[in-house]
């Protein structure tokens, strides 16, 4: 008889257990916010960025931009963010965050430090610095086509 695939001690199944976990932990300590760990990371990026259009954002956190709409849309309905039509291209929106938006990202950010330090609990120091280099590596190696 076949054995099974030990999935379990597989790194897909490892990084997908460990974003759900991630997501799960963020949205506890950020619950009374509203808000998504892709929305944290759209508005923090916008900041960064303002005027920017919403495709180069999206790309900016690696979201999907066809989804990234509706996402901002819900950002927009909060408050937090404003969209308007570029002058010289209509189908491009353009994105900044609005000053209840800066506000809001301030107050949350002692809520997502907790959410990152519970993520990483089970870890000593040591060990916390080599996962986040091992992550980054990942992501760039795949990023840059390396994988």
């Amino acid at each position: 008889m076949p054995s099974s695939y030990d999935f379990q001690h597989a790194p897909g199944y490892l990084v997908r257990r460990t974003h759900q976990m991630a997501v799960a932990i963020f949205t506890e300590e950020t619950a009374d916010f509203g808000i998504t760990p892709v929305q944290f990371a759209l508005l923090n990026a916008l900041m960064d960025t303002p005027g920017e259009d919403q495709v180069t954002l999206a790309g900016r956190v690696a979201f999907d931009a066809a989804t990234s709409g509706s996402v901002i849309s819900r950002l927009e309905a909060k408050g937090w963010v404003r969209r308007e039509a570029d002058a010289n291209d209509r189908r491009r929106k353009l994105l900044w965050v609005t000053p209840e938006g800066e506000a809001v990202v301030g107050q949350m950010k002692r809520a997502v430090n907790r959410a990152q330090a519970r993520i990483t609990s089970p870890l000593d120091a040591r060990e916390r610095g080599q996962l986040i280099r091992l992550l980054g590596k990942l992501v760039a190696g795949h990023e840059a086509g390396g994988a």
